[in-house]
């Protein structure tokens, strides 16, 4: 039956108590920021490197500790992300660790029970490489049983293959520091009351130290013998160029500390970078090690409780566009927001005009992009640029008159480099240009998340609504050519996949409003057809959710407890179709999302809604079957990194209603339309 057109009560005052609490919620500077959750390797690996670095005594110790305690499972384990359907070998393996290197004993409750969960699921033969890393630094494994990762590999200039240039952002900025590491061999290892026997039940002389071969084939075999021999090189006593490499490899990790000490804006190369530091001579007084470590007395952490959580990274800009993004859908300007110049004069302060490893690929062009972090000044990404580039054109008629000639300015810039960031299929990556060589997968180094930086059609999406509101069509040349790469990524049931959200439902939100803002027919039956799956994914309480197993199994494609940011995510695609067809799903959306409202405008959400890496290793969407056994995780997501962005409870909920009450304000005067 089709509902009526008018706005469900109560519309206008959950939209004006959210804005409130976004101007409850602005820092003094102007941009706003939450805690960024993740997994607890991030307090175990903390933890670990103070060890490492012999810093003793740090005041955050105890609050370090009682987090990881507190994420504990009932079972013992410790879990990728929340209500995963099992723990992850890999984080139980390093929390325990980390709690013996502080002084646990095996028979403490926490340990006896993570250790009968641990030896129950395979033991140390089952975790993964990084894993492994940390268990050679502190002396519970042989160097000669982790993969081999040659410094000499800064030596390959950007146009031969297997340069660092060919890895993902992420995976280049880790792999040069833990090159030193791996050359070197560093072992600091735990007292002898505090080491990891009982991880040994067979005794380690019996150990099978092993790395698990679980892809065949040429290239697979190929690197295996690599391998050998540059394990064959470490114990040679000639080493031409090693020296030299280690030094260039220590140049380019000093060169590339960003302002507030932390490197790529992502904890793993920081932490490696600081210990490859320290390996090298570095003492930790050091004023590049005192900067990086005082990282995490600042923004690099957060106090919950008596607990103090270790951030992967942090997401202030991010936040930022994406509040302004609500305020904006709400109605809100200049003269009616009050912080609104102090965020876009922040945000343009931030916008980022010098080159870095992007250049690499792209040289010759400006940079005017933005990163996700407040001090990532080497690695800007272009969904951030985009969703920026959307915040300033759409506020630039409001603007007061002397900010409007700088607003341009920075639009100018960042579309210009946001073209020529373009991939070659028509999509875009989140950091890199034509990031796609796949071989690199079946290195034995790459059993973890992501080491690729591939375009996917979020990203792209996104894309599209920025040089949509910059006034560009499909007439344009790069714009049909991003149309058409979201087209053939579309899934046969009409969605698309999410490479940076979970996951079909955010993929399918960020790709239908930039359909609609380039002018793509949204009566297209791809569309329609988009629209019908994501009411078929729609909770009977009105909302919507997918759970991060599905990336991994397909019965959960667009399935999963309703939470507040897919709910929005749903929405807004819905509300970009703009069909009568899909008004009662929209309704009971919106209903839900008023229903869930807290009395000081924002909602609660447990669920992890992010997406690091889904642990597919190539970076973009993989068919399941036949690849389970390659992959070697299930729907706990071993080798994946997911993320819950405590502010996206908010402002996508803001946008969704915003968006709805103007939906229905159309509807009521009779308007209604398939495009933009």
């Amino acid at each position: 039956m089709r509902i009526g057109s008018g706005a469900p009560s109560g519309l206008d005052e959950a939209i004006e108590r959210a804005v409130a609490w976004l101007a409850r919620h602005q820092e003094p500077e102007g941009f706003w920021v939450g805690p960024l959750e993740t997994n607890s390797c991030m307090e175990a690996e903390w933890i670990l490197a103070m060890h490492f670095l012999g810093v003793k005594d740090d005041p955050k110790l105890p609050g370090v500790v009682r987090a990881i305690l507190r994420e504990q499972r009932p079972d013992g384990s410790w879990e990728v992300y929340h209500e995963a359907p099992k723990g992850d070998i890999n984080t139980t393996v390093e929390c325990y660790a980390a709690l013996r290197a502080v002084g646990f004993k095996p028979d403490d409750e926490p340990l006896r029970k993570a250790r009968k969960w641990i030896l129950d699921h395979g033991g140390l033969t089952m975790t993964r490489n990084f894993t492994r890393f940390w268990l050679a630094l502190i002396g519970e494994w042989p160097w000669t049983a982790t993969p081999a990762v040659p410094p000499e590999m800064i030596f390959l200039p950007p146009w031969a293959p297997f340069n660092i240039y060919w890895f993902a952002s992420w995976a280049r900025a880790t792999m040069v520091p833990l090159a030193i590491l791996s050359a070197r061999r560093p072992v600091r290892p735990l007292p002898p009351e505090r080491r990891l026997d009982e991880l040994f039940p067979e005794g380690r002389k019996h150990w099978d130290y092993r790395i698990f071969r679980r892809i065949r084939g040429f290239w697979p075999f190929f690197f295996r013998v690599i391998e050998k021999l540059l394990h064959y090189y470490q114990r040679s006593p000639w080493q031409p160029g090693r020296e030299a490499a280690i030094k260039l490899c220590l140049e380019w990790i000093l060169r590339h500390q960003d302002p507030d000490g932390a490197w790529g804006g992502i904890q793993p190369p920081t932490v490696y970078s600081l210990m490859a530091l320290n390996v090298e001579g570095y003492p930790v007084d050091h004023p590049v090690l005192q900067v990086g470590l005082d990282a995490w007395n600042h923004h690099w952490s957060h106090r919950e409780g008596d607990a103090i959580y270790i951030q992967a990274s942090e997401s202030p800009i991010w936040d930022t566009v994406l509040s302004l993004v609500g305020l904006i859908d709400s109605g809100e300007t200049f003269d009616t927001f009050p912080g609104m110049r102090r965020a876009v004069e922040w945000l343009l302060d931030k916008q980022i005009l010098t080159p870095g490893d992007w250049a690499v690929r792209v040289p010759g062009v400006e940079c005017g992009g933005w990163a996700f972090e407040r001090a990532n000044r080497l690695y800007p990404d272009v969904d951030d640029t985009a969703v920026a580039m959307i915040v300033l054109q759409r506020l630039l008629p409001s603007a007061p008159a002397d900010l409007r000639p700088r607003m341009e300015w920075a639009l100018q810039r960042a579309e210009t480099w946001v073209r020529a960031m373009q991939s070659a299929n028509g999509g875009w990556g989140a950091f890199d240009k034509d990031n796609t060589h796949m071989i690199l997968t079946q290195i034995p180094f790459s059993d973890f998340g992501e080491i690729l930086d591939p375009p996917s059609a979020d990203l792209t999406g996104h894309k599209l609504e920025a040089l949509g509101c910059m006034g560009h069509s499909l007439e344009d040349p790069a714009v049909r050519r991003a149309v058409d790469y979201i087209l053939r990524e579309q899934e046969p049931n009409g969605s698309w996949f999410g490479r940076w959200g979970v996951n079909f439902i955010y993929g399918t939100a960020m790709v239908l409003p930039g359909l609609r803002a380039v002018g793509f027919d949204m009566k297209d039956p791809r569309i329609l057809k988009a629209g019908r799956w994501l009411v078929s994914c729609q909770n009977e309480d009105g909302g919507w959710g997918e759970s991060c197993g599905s990336y991994m199994e397909e019965t959960l494609h667009g399935k999963g407890p309703t939470t507040p940011s897919q709910t929005a995510w749903a929405l807004m695609a819905l509300l970009a179709i703009d069909d009568p067809e899909f008004d009662e799903a929209i309704r009971g959306g919106v209903e839900w999302l008023l229903r869930h409202q807290r009395p000081d405008g924002t909602w609660d959400q447990e669920h992890y809604t992010g997406t690091g890496f889904p642990g597919y290793g190539i970076g973009e969407r993989i068919r399941h079957k036949n690849n389970l056994a390659v992959l070697a995780q299930g729907c706990e997501l071993a080798r994946g990194f997911m993320l819950n962005y405590t502010m996206y409870r908010h402002y996508f909920p803001l946008q969704a209603l915003a968006r709805a009450r103007e939906y229905f304000r159309r509807r009521r005067g009779g308007t209604a339309g398939g495009r933009a």
